[in-house]
């Protein structure tokens, strides 16, 4: 297609949403994502208004033989929802949320954010479990597990995810809940993208808020490892109560004393899931351990406490490369790991954490979800974030050797698909990750996108 090209001059029949070609004044900020170093070009923004708009895009695709990537929220590090000289499939138009308080579910759609989820379901004093940053995209996060506060009492995004409407590489919507293709819920639950376009999730929703305790005691670095050894221990007695991670990072701003600024320091951020003022006497021996830099402590909305780490990471403002691995357990060899990866961070604004498990991600059956084994007691993300294109090397060097050092403390090669670096780990991660699981994902990919026309994804290829 000649990149010059007009929105007249491309023709998608049955398209009522916005056609943006590179010749449009708003293309730039259309093909945009969230991570600064992606930058691709597609031929064709196809911004959908509906699941017609989307089969539309798809069967266009299709007939023109042009690569196809799909953007919700544009939150993956690996830039997978956008593609050089193809269609992108923007679905940041369908942002709707319904939400069926009598029968506690949650309707929304494909290109909805959690911000919007929340805000939707807690009108009712209700939520699902989704991640960390509200801006998040639902589908993408969701498919490829979702790891949020909640997961201690409700298990990840996927454990809630009841129902989808997917359009698929031929252009057919598809149903599928339990009793309807079913095979395909399956795979979407932690299969990734590789299946079609999502246009509606359907989630069981629970009881929750809107008052909830956050602990976040701020220590020292230099300080030592002793309180997260504490915490580690804590979390073994209460982890079925308590989603959490300890997050290292560099202290600034107005919210941290003026001594502390440029410091290395970590967060031991938990999350009771359940009564606020129990959790706040649950967790208080968590704000005890020695002497705080700060501490973020206090009983919250649960909208604000899922929109608390919004502003470490605002869309297009830096250079991101993330990797995370799952641990089998978190021995005192690997905190000391932490604590040093933490320390030589090359950029100021990276982030790196240990998250823990246990709870209701446990007590899922590995085979009941393509997402597969929860055996695993912990995960370690390392998140370099950076502004300035020389800095490239140092901070992905920096993330990528942190990630392979902790490979003596991982759980059989696996690692969480949502922090993928920028996919070059390829085939090889990916079938290590879904593990027993990958080849029924090769035949359910089969049966749904036999020409693999959803490839920009950790792909599984289909049976040729």
């Amino acid at each position: 297609m000649n990149k010059q090209m007009t929105a007249t001059d491309v023709r998608i029949d049955g398209f009522g949403g916005e056609i943006i070609v590179p010749s449009a004044p708003g293309f730039d900020k259309a093909r945009a994502v969230w991570n600064a170093m992606i930058d691709k070009r597609p031929a064709v923004i196809a911004r959908c208004r509906t699941a017609d708009d989307v089969i539309a895009a798809v069967t266009f695709a299709r007939a023109k033989n042009l690569p196809v990537a799909i953007k919700a929220g544009g939150h993956n590090v690996a830039g997978h929802a956008v593609c050089d000289e193809g269609v992108m499939i923007d679905l940041s138009l369908m942002r709707g949320v319904t939400v069926d308080a009598d029968r506690a579910i949650a309707s929304v759609e494909g290109g909805a954010l959690w911000r919007d989820v929340d805000a939707a379901s807690q009108e009712h004093g209700l939520a699902t479990p989704g991640g960390l940053i509200s801006d998040t995209g639902v589908a993408g996060l969701t498919l490829s597990g979702g790891i949020g506060w909640l997961r201690a009492k409700h298990g990840l995004s996927i454990d809630n995810l009841v129902a989808a409407d997917v359009v698929t590489a031929d252009g057919t919507l598809v149903h599928t809940n339990a009793e309807e293709n079913p095979d395909l819920l399956w795979a979407l639950k932690g299969g990734g993208g590789n299946f079609g376009v999502v246009t509606r999730f359907a989630f069981a929703l629970h009881p929750t808020g809107p008052e909830m305790m956050f602990a976040a005691p701020i220590y020292a670095v230099e300080d030592g490892p002793e309180p997260i050894r504490a915490w580690r221990d804590f979390l073994a007695q209460h982890g079925d109560r308590v989603g959490s991670l300890c997050e290292f990072s560099t202290a600034g701003g107005d919210d941290f004393p003026k001594e502390s600024w440029g410091k290395r320091v970590y967060t031991l951020a938990c999350v009771y899931n359940g009564d606020a003022a129990e959790g706040e006497a649950l967790l208080q021996p968590l704000r005890e351990l020695g002497n705080m830099v700060t501490d973020f402590s206090g009983r919250m909305n649960y909208c604000e406490i899922q929109q608390l780490f919004d502003t470490l990471m605002p869309a297009g403002d830096f250079r991101c490369y993330w990797k995370a691995r799952y641990l089998t357990d978190l021995p005192d060899g690997m905190i000391d790991l932490a604590m040093a990866n933490a320390a030589a961070a090359p950029s100021d604004n990276s982030l790196s954490s240990l998250w823990n498990f246990g709870g209701a991600t446990a007590k899922v059956a590995s085979d009941a979800t393509a997402f597969g084994d929860r055996s695993m007691g912990w995960m370690y993300s390392l998140d370099g974030v950076w502004s300035n294109v020389e800095d490239d090397d140092a901070n992905m060097i920096w993330s990528r050797e942190g990630w392979s050092s902790a490979e003596r403390y991982g759980h059989h090669g696996r690692a969480y698909l949502n922090f993928p670096g920028h996919g070059e780990d390829g085939d090889a991660l990916t079938r290590a990750s879904f593990g027993a699981n990958y080849q029924r994902l090769v035949e359910v990919k089969t049966k749904y996108d036999p020409q693999n026309v959803f490839r920009f994804n950790q792909n599984i290829p289909p049976e040729f």
